[in-house]
């Protein structure tokens, strides 16, 4: 049966956008810290660079800023060097990521005329990559990959986000949950999605859901007040981000967050979003830049 969506998300991001950076940094365990090394702004410039997404070791896509445009960004760790993934369109490219085993990227289109929809997009041919809307009617606001045919997403219902399965082949989605939020991740050596939803208390609470299985969703944690965002490190380490700090929890040993990094001398504040490379080796992050 297919779950018709008609909604509007993504219009405040045509004003008013915060002024965002990307860093990037390498990262190793060391006892219940991380060490970080070669910590390095790989935006740096004015506007709005945000939403990363590791296509494989070597490569990441974010949203970043380019000729007061919002696109699709493709940045190469290896050389350093980035550039736009997509052919230019009229409106601004958010929330990029890959296919599980597809050479392509999703993102989420806002165009000037207010239509909001999932296109995927190629990137064979650097700044030119050509699109296709995944979805006639839905309107994604934040997604991840079951695989190649399937999203766990949020989408707009009203004044809040509700969680639905949606099949590309199909053009179809179906309910999960009510209420969610915006840090949708695949956990790693598994076929669960996490994703958050708002309590009662105004915070949000993690759960996995594995619609391969039961489709039942369980709980996972509580976030602390004030945060949305979430990655896991492995299949039972949580990170999150705190002003200028990093917090893990390891579940096998208990549900409290513990300080592991302290970025206050790289003069960065309010992280939020992250990103983790395949090999564990490379953190991404979204934070505000300090004035020195």
């Amino acid at each position: 049966m297919k779950f018709t969506l008609v909604f509007l998300f993504l219009t405040s991001f045509s004003f008013a956008q915060p002024n965002t950076e990307l860093y990037l940094m390498d990262i190793s365990e060391n006892g219940d810290s991380l060490q970080i090394t070669n910590f390095k702004n790989i935006s740096n410039r004015p506007g709005y660079d945000n939403q990363p997404s590791f296509i494989d070791n070597t490569k990441l896509v974010y949203a970043g800023t380019e000729n007061d445009n919002t696109e699709i960004i493709l940045y190469y760790l290896e050389s350093d060097g980035q550039h736009r993934l997509n052919a230019p369109t009229a409106g601004g490219e958010y929330s990029p990521q890959s296919f599980p085993s597809k050479p392509l990227v999703a993102a989420v289109r806002l165009d000037t005329t207010g239509l909001q929809r999932l296109y995927s997009y190629e990137y064979g041919i650097p700044g030119y990559g050509k699109w296709k809307m995944l979805f006639e009617e839905l309107e994604v606001a934040y997604f991840a990959f079951q695989d190649d045919d399937r999203i766990i997403a949020s989408v707009l219902s009203g004044d809040k986000l509700d969680l639905v399965v949606g099949t590309i082949s199909k053009d179809q989605a179906l309910l999960l949950t009510t209420n969610t939020g915006r840090s949708i991740h695949r956990v790693p050596s598994s076929s669960s999605i996490s994703y958050t939803q708002l309590n009662t208390e105004g915070t949000y609470d993690i759960y996995i859901v594995d619609i391969d299985d039961t489709g039942e969703s369980f709980y996972v944690c509580t976030l602390p007040m004030g945060i949305q965002d979430h990655i896991w490190l492995n299949n039972s380490t949580l990170l999150l981000g705190s002003n200028d700090k990093l917090f893990m929890m390891d579940l096998f040993k208990g549900t409290n967050w513990f300080k592991v990094a302290d970025l206050s001398e790289k003069n960065i504040s309010n992280i939020t979003r992250m990103a983790i490379s395949p090999d564990g080796k490379h953190l991404a992050i979204v934070a505000m830049p300090q004035e020195k």
